[in-house]
């Protein structure tokens, strides 16, 4: 929807907005957790003389977020501003509010969330010499691919070989010859969607995993990645779905799409055998799927300097951003990510 159209101002925004998500196919468990965040924070608003949910400032939420410290862990807080940014951001776009107060809020957190001083600091050589003890081309493949893209767990798990325009590369005669057209004219490229969700079906399979960035992103693919994903394909099984997944299991369940959990383990294993992970182990000390994610966003944008290319790879930017980022993908995305890229090689 490129403008918001106006609507029709409910009695009770929350209930309106929990209407709306049952109608777009989200689960009760999900549901009730946007009532039970947004009900706190409409709480909040009422014991501090706010006239509504519309009414409240960007100070209001700070302020309300900040009360959450001490009780919650930031993961949580984290979640908690991250319903209430999806709950303004719909109720703008639909035209019930005139703006989102998280908006600021959210910015902020992303940048003391990201430079969080208590989690784990591994250097790019640390990481270097970590991704060069994996021996096995899958583990391999999906630890230089999370790595090299910031992309999510879920995210990977969905990619299908249409989504990967890696010019040199052939699988048959239905490989890399017939990607998206989104890729046409950009070799050496993911495209990474926001479409797929649990339990919908994508190119002709069920998907046990949702996308969750804001908006379709086209990743650059390095060298030191092409190489990866080539000695993956080169023993992958037979895909046992005609969507021909990227990356599929080579123990149980062979040749389906790997799941979550397989690429958690996979990333589990291998940094349990450098002190990286250990069962309980906190987000501040264990390196998991995420914390790759953590590591492209802090170190990419050290080096580039740029914040607005580092949201639109991870695929966090509104769509008059990325709209930018896409016309000028050629000339601005992929330089500046070649030029900056660590080495992992």
């Amino acid at each position: 929807m490129s403008q918001a159209q106006t609507a029709e101002r409910p009695d009770d925004p929350v209930a309106y907005f929990l209407q709306d998500i049952e109608f777009q196919g989200k689960s009760t468990r999900t549901r009730d957790s946007y009532a039970r965040v947004l009900r706190q924070f409409e709480r909040y608003l009422t014991a501090n003389d706010v006239d509504g949910l519309d009414a409240a400032s960007y100070r209001d939420c700070m302020s309300w977020i900040h009360t959450l410290r001490g009780a919650h862990a930031e993961s949580t807080i984290a979640t908690y501003a991250s319903y209430l940014h999806r709950f303004y951001s719909y109720m703008v776009q639909v035209g019930v509010f005139e703006s989102n107060p998280m908006t600021v809020v959210i910015e902020e957190m992303d940048e003391s969330i990201h430079t969080d001083p208590t989690r784990r600091d591994l250097s790019i050589e640390e990481m270097r010499g970590f991704v060069n003890t994996i021996a096995h081309p899958l583990d391999e493949a999906i630890v230089t691919t999370l790595l090299k893209t910031g992309m999510r767990s879920g995210e990977l798990c969905n990619l299908d070989v249409r989504d990967v325009n890696v010019e040199g590369l052939s699988l048959d005669a239905s490989g890399f010859e017939t990607v998206r057209p989104q890729l046409q004219g950009r070799p050496d490229s993911i495209y990474v969607d926001d479409e797929p969700a649990r339990d919908e079906t994508i190119n002709g399979e069920r998907r046990s995993a949702s996308n969750k960035r804001k908006r379709a992103t086209v990743v650059p693919v390095d060298s030191e990645l092409k190489a990866a994903l080539e000695r993956w394909l080169a023993v992958r099984p037979d895909p046992a779905s005609p969507a021909e997944p990227l990356f599929v299991s080579t123990s149980r369940n062979w040749g389906e799409r790997v799941t979550i959990d397989t690429v958690h383990h996979v990333v589990a294993s291998n940094a349990e055998r450098m002190g990286w992970y250990r069962t309980g182990g906190g987000a501040d000390e264990n390196v998991t799927p995420h914390y790759f994610r953590h590591f492209f966003t802090t170190h990419l944008r050290d080096r580039t300097g740029d914040r607005g290319i580092v949201k639109y790879l991870r695929g966090d930017v509104a769509s008059d951003i990325i709209d930018t980022y896409t016309h000028d993908w050629g000339s601005r995305v992929r330089e500046t990510y070649e030029r900056h890229i660590y080495s992992l090689v």
